[in-house]
């Protein structure tokens, strides 16, 4: 036996094969007929023979085994050929009812009208009968289609012949329910008809909506029409067998219903007042009844759809009608309630549960939604105090508002914080429903918890400037919040991961917002810098995460910068001096680094420290004297810092850098025009306790035996070459670049070599510079580029030569100490 499909595909594949086998065991049967009339003729003419070219007796005869499937292109023609004739033949059947009805009808009395309609529409109706008892369910197939094609235009004709003074939309929602009902009987009359039964649904979805246009009904009349129809369509899609009527049910269902959906939309934005919002309200409710009922028993992905449309339907719905009682300002809140209240179905036991998640994810959405309508206003309260910026320490105001009115960010009520707890709330009501229920705190769990997390740190903030409370009342609780966020950060062992690292972050959010707030009164300001200090310190020592720690460390140092800067501000020692005092910083970073000793921890009190020192150099980049002297500070810092043997290499170059810089800022500050009389008798000494190094320590770099001693020469004396008009200076300082350089060649050192080649190479290009310009404006401008053209062909020629070159240069510096 043959096996039952597993599939509705694999079931229609089967019959597929079996109607080919049939067609092909039809003609070979149609074959073996003519033969046998053949055979019965040539005996009745006088002895039986077999006609020439037949195949002689039932032994000879076809095979009645299956043939193998002839293509639809082959001679002998197939289903394929079979049905594009058909198709062919119905067309042209359909383009000559059109002309006739359309040329030809008004030729014909009243009777002859009569006649030829009867006539030609029941032989129509009648011939797919026929020709299914014979076995034709092509050709009844397409016969059929011509017989519903011709009762339209019956329809059509009837109207313009004998009524025509019917209503221009009353007459088409009459007729299209008459077409309806009509191809509903004549399709379960004939039963093995495929068109009949989808064509009456496409036309059932007609006449309600045309009989309420007809009738003069408002918007929501058809849109109660469209809504009946979608419900009546969502009936015959699930109850009715045949997936051609099933499909095409859904289909006109989704199109009705989402007319329906879109009047009412429409009709309750538009409302203004509870008892014109009632209306559409209860539309739109309607419409997630429908939505509802249609996916009851729906798969998985279908339900969830319909869960969510009909829970954003019922929301638009009750609050269209609840937000006409306030301003507009509240109608986000006030959907954003109506959204909550969707979650206890997530409880009803009765509801499948898909339709449960689908309900739950419009809430999600409209919550979503609501919080993108407040975050630009949110955003912008958030950065309202960045107007203090403008007027530091210009006094205490007398609330929250006064700070953020000079940017104009304060929103025109409390609804955006009032937004976003509630969302707050609702996140942070799903995040202990699924850990009951067992859930692992990450994943979607997880992100609920952060995003309450974030909320509520974005609302307070913006609920105190929405509210005007006092200034002082505001720098408190924006406190209070950083200490209770820096605490959940660091408690990893009861807080989730997610939700850990969102409160880290938000507290240096709302730390920010407070410090802002802070700057606008002195007192404020170390006050408020000073607790957020011991607050990321204390962080930063309880924390067990490498990245809370570090930022809370690095923010740390910040906080003492800023007290530092404010310090230098109070004592009125201006931005240079300033600048050595907020050096006091990174002093105190590397004392602490030289006793704890700890990576995790000196590393980010390192860069703290690095941005401290920049900051420093920046104020006091007005003035030579001073920033000399925080050139040289920091030098001290560094070479402290390289007691330590990790951090000798580094933080040594770093040291011999900034004495070697100080040096030179100090020259040119000073006024100096032959700074060799200072930097020559340095280089001097520096580069004997060089030699005495590299006596007592053959492995030490030249670098650190003779580079800081030469780079304190050699710069200066090149910043002062490019403005000494006289000779005297370019020949010394080439000479002397020249030794170093021969010195470095022959004694294999990298530092004197590549410094006294480097400096030598500058005073060649000063020297020859006035005569290289004089050259190229002698010559004319295509030459230029004609010579880098050349220049570029030699270099790609002797490329593989030229890299190997600067391979071997590279290595030979590389053996060189």
């Amino acid at each position: 036996m043959r096996p039952l499909p597993s599939s509705p595909a694999e079931e229609l594949a089967l019959l597929e094969r079996e109607l080919i086998w049939l067609d092909t065991r039809r003609v070979q049967l149609l074959r073996r007929r003519s033969w046998l009339k053949a055979a019965l003729r040539a005996q009745s003419a006088g002895g039986w023979q077999p006609p020439q070219g037949a195949t002689g007796g039932w032994a000879h005869a076809p095979a009645a085994h299956p043939a193998p499937a002839v293509p639809s292109g082959s001679a002998t023609g197939g289903p394929g050929a079979q049905h594009v004739l058909l198709i062919l033949g119905g067309l042209l059947l359909a383009v000559a009812a059109i002309a006739f009805t359309l040329f030809s009808w008004g030729e014909l009395g009243i009777a002859g009208r009569s006649v030829v309609l009867a006539g030609v529409t029941a032989g129509a109706l009648g011939a797919p009968v026929l020709l299914l008892r014979r076995g034709l369910g092509a050709t009844a197939e397409s016969v059929g289609a011509v017989a519903l094609l011709l009762t339209v235009l019956d329809a059509y004709a009837l109207h313009a012949a004998v009524l025509p003074e019917a209503d221009g939309a009353g007459y088409p929602a009459f007729a299209s329910g008459v077409l309806a009902a009509g191809w509903t009987a004549y399709g379960v009359g004939v039963g093995r008809l495929r068109l009949p039964l989808p064509a009456a649904v496409v036309a059932g979805q007609f006449p309600l909506v045309l009989g309420a246009w007809a009738a003069g009904g408002s918007a929501l009349v058809i849109g109660w029409a469209l809504l009946v129809t979608a419900a009546g369509s969502v009936v015959v899609a699930a109850r009715v067998p045949g997936l051609a009527v099933r499909a095409t049910a859904w289909s006109g269902a989704g199109v009705t219903w989402a007319g329906g959906l879109l009047i009412g939309l429409g009709e309750s934005v538009s409302a203004s007042g509870p008892l014109d919002a009632a209306a559409p309200g209860a539309l739109l409710l309607g419409a997630a009844a429908v939505a509802l009922r249609a996916v009851w028993r729906a798969p998985r992905e279908m339900a969830v759809t319909g869960g969510v449309v009909a829970g954003l339907a019922a929301v638009a719905g009750v609050g269209g009608v609840l937000r006409t009682e306030v301003p507009w300002s509240w109608a986000v809140v006030v959907y954003l309630v109506c959204g909550a209240v969707l979650a206890p179905v997530a409880r009803i036991v009765v509801v499948p549960r898909p339709v449960r998640g689908g309900v739950l994810g419009a809430a999600a959405g409209v919550t979503g939604v609501a919080v993108l309508a407040v975050l630009p206003s949110a955003a912008a309260t958030l950065l309202g105090p960045a107007a203090v910026l403008t007027g530091l320490w210009a006094g205490v105001p007398g609330g929250t508002r006064e700070l953020a009115a000079g940017a104009g960010a304060w929103p025109d009520a409390l609804s955006v914080p009032v937004v976003l707890l509630v969302a707050a709330v609702l996140l942070g009501a799903v995040y202990a429903s699924l850990v009951q229920e067992g859930r692992e705190p990450a994943g979607w769990t997880g992100a609920a918890g952060a995003g309450a997390v974030g909320l509520v740190s974005a609302a307070v903030p913006v609920l105190l400037v929405s509210a005007a409370v006092a200034y002082a009342t505001a720098l408190v609780v924006d406190l209070l919040l950083v200490a209770g966020l820096l605490a959940a950060a660091v408690a990893v062992r009861r807080v989730p991961a997610a939700a850990g690292a969102t409160g880290l972050w938000c507290a240096v959010a709302v730390a920010a917002h407070a410090g802002l707030l802070a700057l606008a009164a002195e007192p404020a300001t170390y006050a408020v810098f000073g607790l957020l200090l011991v607050l990321f310190a204390a962080s930063a020592a309880r924390s067990q995460e490498a990245v809370a720690r570090s930022l809370t460390l690095v923010l740390s140092v910040v906080c003492a910068l800023v007290v530092a800067s404010a310090a230098g501000a109070s004592l009125e020692l201006g931005a240079p001096r300033t600048a050595v005092l907020v050096l006091v910083v990174p002093a105190a970073v590397v004392v602490l680094g030289l006793w704890v000793r700890t990576p995790a921890v000196v590393v980010p009190l390192e860069a703290g420290a690095g941005f401290a020192a920049v900051v420093a150099l920046g104020l006091a980049v007005t003035d030579g004297a001073y920033l000399s002297l925080v050139l040289a500070l920091c030098g001290v810092l560094a070479a402290a810092t390289a007691v330590r043997p990790e951090r000798r290499p580094g933080a040594g170059y770093l040291a011999a850098g900034l004495f070697a810089t100080a040096t030179w800022v100090r020259l040119v500050s000073a006024g100096v025009t032959h700074p060799e009389a200072y930097t020559l008798p340095v280089s001097v000494i520096a580069c004997a306790v060089g030699l005495l190094r590299r006596r007592t320590d053959p492995e030490a770099s030249s670098w650190t035996a003779y580079g800081p001693g030469l780079g304190v020469t050699l710069g200066p004396s090149l910043l002062a070459l490019w403005s000494d008009p006289h000779w005297q200076r370019p020949l010394l300082l080439g000479a002397a670049a020249l030794a170093v350089t021969v010195t470095g060649a022959v004694r294999r050192l990298q530092a004197p070599l590549l410094l006294g080649g480097g400096t030598l190479a500058l005073v060649a290009l000063h020297e020859l510079a006035p005569h290289v310009a004089q050259v190229f404006d002698a010559l004319p401008r295509w030459s230029v580029p004609a010579l880098a053209g050349l220049l570029l062909l030699a270099l790609g020629a002797t490329y593989e030569q030229r890299l190997r070159d600067a391979r071997r240069l590279r290595e030979h510096l590389g053996r060189m100490r």
